[in-house]
């Protein structure tokens, strides 16, 4: 059985990086950026018989906005249902209850958003970014 924990001590820097330093999204993060991207973030992590097996982090105002990053279960703990706890931990925190605007950006996964509520924009010509890459 695994346990979801938002006590960031508990957190395997080191195991967050190496699995997000490959990745298409965060492809060449290094450590001390996934370290500054945990302390500005509140984080979920899956552990495992006290091994992390996965995360997550969210950056919001606690009120309005959330934004959901950096999600991920370890490859070779696929098909378990684990994504699917991390994302009911996640949607029915307390912390975040009053947050009606909730987004994300992927390139996989919509299946698994989906079961929780996120959709294709509505208004994308309401949506701008500034990308810096």
């Amino acid at each position: 059985m695994i346990k979801i924990s938002k006590d960031k001590s508990k957190l395997q820097v080191e195991v967050i990086h190496d699995f997000l330093k490959t990745t298409y999204w965060a492809k060449g993060r290094t450590i001390s950026e996934v370290q500054k991207t945990v302390d500005s973030s509140l984080c979920f992590g899956v552990y495992l018989d006290d091994k992390q097996i996965g995360f997550a982090r969210i950056v919001t105002d606690y009120v309005v906005f959330v934004y959901l990053m950096d999600v991920f279960i370890l490859p070779e703990f696929h098909g378990k249902g684990y994504s699917k706890q991390l994302m009911a931990s996640i949607i029915n925190d307390p912390l975040l209850k009053t947050c009606k605007v909730w987004m994300l950006k992927t390139s996989d996964a919509h299946g698994l958003y989906k079961q929780f509520g996120f959709t294709e924009l509505k208004h994308p010509e309401k949506v701008m970014e500034r990308l810096l890459l």
